[in-house]
């Protein structure tokens, strides 16, 4: 390669700073969370103008967070072994053509071919999962804990940004052309994604043995390591009572008369608080071990769901209880996604928090679709709330007994 062409390939590549990285990652985490946590305000009048029990929008909901779990394994294997940049852009044109069609979806069959697998599959693609990944391999290791945690936060930024901004765009054009708005936002995924560039087959840090380790014997020595499943086990939790609480709360605080401007600004103080959490665990991790992190995470989050629903709801005990699911909302993912890198490096991290993921999504599904189900059944909520307060506490229990140290392996043997 001569001087001229080796200072062009030079020029291309530096403008990936460790700056620009994070903030287009930040970007693409917010306008893929975004539209996706307004999900909940379409309930109600999609609802109304087909004529369907809420079990049906939240049976595609259902389907949406389960396809999101089972695609990001996937996702992240491909991430792995060819990079992110195609991944994210092709999840960035699935989710914005599922946002686009939803406005036609009138019929169930419909509705769950678009939010449910379009939308589903979209996200494993690009959302937020794939950006912390990303930059898990490609920032520096002294930008790595601020920019695991930027990630996160900047996905509740776009909650913030868009509960608002959804509801007000459903009051003053309707929910077809909301849809439409969103479907167009979402393009801006794709040259977005550029900047996520990652290596193919990147080596890990974890020294040589690693380097050359294969997709199944990763996937084998994450599944027979004890620390790593009470991990996946927990994660559960966290995507029950987030799905539910997203595509439930809104209808459940109209329910008890509420104006469906507090269900947009309760979902919006969801996003803002947590900001606050999500880059607060990083700091906390400092000191605390984070499976004492994650263990207080779930069992605020039982304790704050107990207050809720023991007491009449009204504005500012609905603002007082997003603050505290703010909080906590995916302050989980910081922690849990650096016990993953901690335990078996980068090399193979897409793919083995892929597989963590898909437990919460897993969760996810089972809390909106049990939602729908129990509320088509019983007109109440309730027996759902219990159960999120029983699953909080045996994931403060589970996640104890955590070992927070890299696996033990062998050294490579020389050929």
């Amino acid at each position: 390669m001569s001087a001229l062409e080796n200072s062009s390939a030079v020029a291309r590549t530096n403008w990936r700073t460790p700056l620009v990285v994070v903030l287009c990652g930040c970007l693409i985490a917010m306008l893929t969370f975004g539209p996706r946590s307004t999900f909940g305000f379409f309930m109600q009048p999609m609802s109304k103008e087909f004529s369907w029990g809420r079990d049906v929008f939240a049976f595609a909901f259902a389907v949406q967070n389960l396809l999101w779990g089972v695609g990001q394994p996937f996702a992240g294997a491909i991430a792995d072994r060819f990079g992110t940049v195609r991944v994210i852009a092709v999840g960035g044109v699935l989710y914005a053509l599922g946002l686009a069609l939803m406005r036609y979806s009138d019929t169930p069959l419909a509705l769950n071919a678009t939010v449910g697998v379009l939308i589903g599959f979209g996200l494993s693609g690009c959302s937020f999962n794939l950006v912390v990944s990303a930059f898990a391999k490609i920032v520096p290791q002294n930008w790595r804990a601020v920019a695991l945690g930027a990630g996160t936060a900047s996905g509740s930024f776009g909650q913030f940004l868009f509960a608002p901004f959804g509801v007000a765009l459903l009051d003053n054009f309707g929910w077809q052309t909301t849809l439409t708005i969103f479907a167009a936002l979402m393009l801006l995924v794709v040259p977005l994604a550029l900047a996520l560039a990652t290596p193919k087959a990147a080596p890990a840090e974890t020294g040589i043995a690693a380097q050359d380790q294969s997709f199944k014997h990763a996937l084998s020595e994450a599944f027979g390591h004890r620390s790593y499943v009470l991990l996946v086990l927990g994660f559960f939790t966290c995507g029950f009572q987030l799905a539910f609480v997203t595509a439930h709360l809104p209808a459940y605080l109209a329910d008890r008369g509420l104006d469906a401007h507090i269900g947009g600004w309760v979902i919006a103080v969801i996003g803002l608080f947590n900001i606050a959490g999500s880059l607060g665990v990083g700091w906390v991790a400092k000191y605390v071990p984070m499976r004492f992190i994650l263990s207080a995470i779930y069992f605020i989050r039982a304790l704050s769901i107990v207050a809720f629903i023991s007491f009449p709801v009204t504005p500012a005990s609905a603002i007082i209880f997003g603050m505290i699911t703010g909080v906590t909302w995916l302050s989980t993912v910081p922690p849990t996604s650096a016990l993953v890198a901690l335990m078996f490096g980068t090399r193979w991290f897409a793919t083995l928090y892929g597989f963590a993921f898909f437990s919460h999504q897993v969760g996810g599904f089972l809390g909106v679709y049990l939602g729908g189900i129990v509320y088509e059944a019983t007109g109440s909520y309730t027996p759902v709330w219990y159960l999120s307060i029983f699953f909080g506490v045996a994931s403060a229990l589970i996640n104890l007994p955590i070992i927070e140290k890299p696996v033990e392996r062998g050294a490579a043997q020389p050929a």
